[in-house]
């Protein structure tokens, strides 16, 4: 799951809460209640697992009932004795006592708690990697000499479905915190599933193609129903009834002869409802979780909240590649341990320098100081001359009906510009307002090209250029074109 590209930020809830609603899953509330179980008489054996005879008396304490009441209590127990909340005394007897981190769910803090959770969320991640089973002739076959399973007889890889299982939690992180994603809505399993397999560049999708969807969403469909318990997801599972079809070996007859693929029962739903397909979304916990994983893979996930207690400068570039609303939020978050007028001079001294980032910079500055109140203006008037952020202060001064604004020059009037669109340009590449704001400008003014190739900006050529490129008027684009060419050469002269 690791990328050298920021992933955009995440808004968590508080670690507190957090540590509530781990505590309250039943995978975690399941391993602690039989950590505080088991004693004296409690055996293991060689692997850690509760020996057979004690599994009913292990589910009973539980509550659980049923056909997979046993596998339930002896995951539990796994779980408890994984996460330590559990240890094992004596191998050889098989005797175990109470662990360290049993204490930890009770006087620990938040982050304690979360730790305990995220080592239980490893176990069942683990354990939904791991193929059905059931079929112990399958089982039987695949063992070689040694008596050792030969992998490749059962069509299994467990590295390369523990990576699918992360690229899909991946996928689905990306889709909850994601600038166009749903947010907090959930996802439909088809597009889910679709996400890991269609290829980014592929137009209608082959036969081929939708079989190999079709088997992801199986194969998900399994694992999150195991995933639910831990808090990770909210799951809506598929639809039993879209998968007698499927089930069903194909030639399998009822007693009066109906094929029994063709036997779905009939029912009222619609059968293009994608929720019957399935629905899935990350939980908050679930967000953290994942988000936790990717740190620990090398991927550059933030968080919102993370900037509040770091200085401006760390600001303005960290946020310098948020989606608007995530930086605006990270924003308010750091003003609000700042007073309005020192919070305002040390935005404004961050935002000075000529190096490429420096026009996003800026333009975060000003997004900034739009949150900030009135208390601010000495600030803004102490930059009124400065060459970089004269122009800056000069609409934040006016848009707060401040008194005596000095009119800018037209140098400073053209170097904003240019500023603008170059932070723009890095902020959101070829957009459709980019090419709106060329259009503007060139529109506003007849000459601006005659002189805007002779502003002193680091960025003049390269803006022109864009100019040139995202203008629809050929012959306005040629003229902008001329200018870079023109800039261009003053540069090195």
């Amino acid at each position: 799951m690791s990328d050298s590209s920021p992933l955009p930020p995440v808004r968590l809830h508080a670690e507190a809460e957090l540590a509530r609603d781990a505590l309250s899953t039943p995978l975690l509330s399941r391993a602690a209640r039989l950590a505080r179980w088991a004693g004296p008489e409690t055996r293991v054996g060689a692997g850690g697992e509760l020996v057979e005879e004690q599994l009913s008396a292990a589910a009973e304490q539980l509550g659980l009932t049923g056909e997979d009441a046993a596998a339930l209590a002896s995951e539990a127990w796994r779980v408890a004795v994984d996460t330590g909340l559990v240890e094992v005394v004596d191998e050889e007897k098989g005797t175990v006592t109470a662990g360290a981190d049993l204490r930890m769910l009770v006087s620990g803090g938040p982050q304690d708690v979360l730790g305990i959770w995220l080592a239980a969320l490893e176990t069942v991640l683990a354990d939904a990697t791991v193929p059905d089973l059931d079929d112990l002739d399958e089982l039987v076959d695949a063992l070689d000499g040694g008596g050792t399973v030969d992998l490749s007889r059962l069509d299994w890889d467990p590295e390369e479905e523990a990576r699918f299982l992360d690229g899909v939690l991946g996928n689905l992180y990306l889709l909850t915190v994601g600038e166009d994603a749903p947010g907090e809505h959930p996802v439909p399993l088809p597009a889910l599933a679709a996400s890991m397999i269609v290829p980014d560049d592929m137009g209608e999708p082959t036969d081929d193609v939708l079989e190999q969807v079709s088997e992801a969403m199986m194969r998900l469909d399994d694992q999150f129903r195991l995933l639910e318990p831990a808090g990770l997801v909210e799951y809506q599972p598929v639809d039993e009834a879209l998968m007698v079809d499927t089930e069903e070996p194909e030639g399998a007859e009822d007693a009066d002869g109906t094929d029994r693929r063709q036997a779905a029962p009939e029912d009222d739903t619609d059968d293009t409802d994608v929720t019957r397909y399935g629905m899935v979304r990350l939980t908050p916990l679930g967000l953290y979780g994942v988000r936790a994983r990717l740190l620990e893979a090398g991927a550059v996930a933030p968080a919102v909240g993370e900037l509040a207690d770091k200085g401006a400068d760390v600001l303005l570039d960290n946020t310098a590649g948020f989606p608007q609303e995530a930086a605006r939020a990270e924003t308010e978050q750091w003003l609000a341990r700042r007073a309005p007028l020192a919070a305002a001079r040390e935005l404004l001294a961050a935002a000075r320098g000529s190096d490429a980032g420096a026009p996003l910079r800026r333009l975060r500055c000003q997004q900034a100081l739009t949150l900030v109140g009135p208390e601010a203006e000495p600030a803004l008037r102490e930059v009124l001359d400065d060459a970089e952020l004269g122009g800056l202060a000069r609409v934040w001064l006016t848009e707060h009906g401040a008194p005596d604004v000095p009119a800018p020059s037209e140098a400073m009037v053209f170097w904003l510009t240019v500023d603008t669109v170059a932070a723009q340009l890095a902020a959101e590449g070829n957009s459709a307002e980019l090419q709106a704001l060329v259009e503007g400008l060139a529109r506003q003014h007849s000459g601006f090209f005659a002189t805007a190739w002779r502003v002193d900006h680091p960025a003049t050529a390269d803006v022109l250029e864009a100019m040139g490129r995202l203008h629809p008027d050929k012959k306005v684009a040629k003229q902008a074109r001329k200018a870079a060419f023109k800039a261009r050469s003053q540069q090195g002269g």
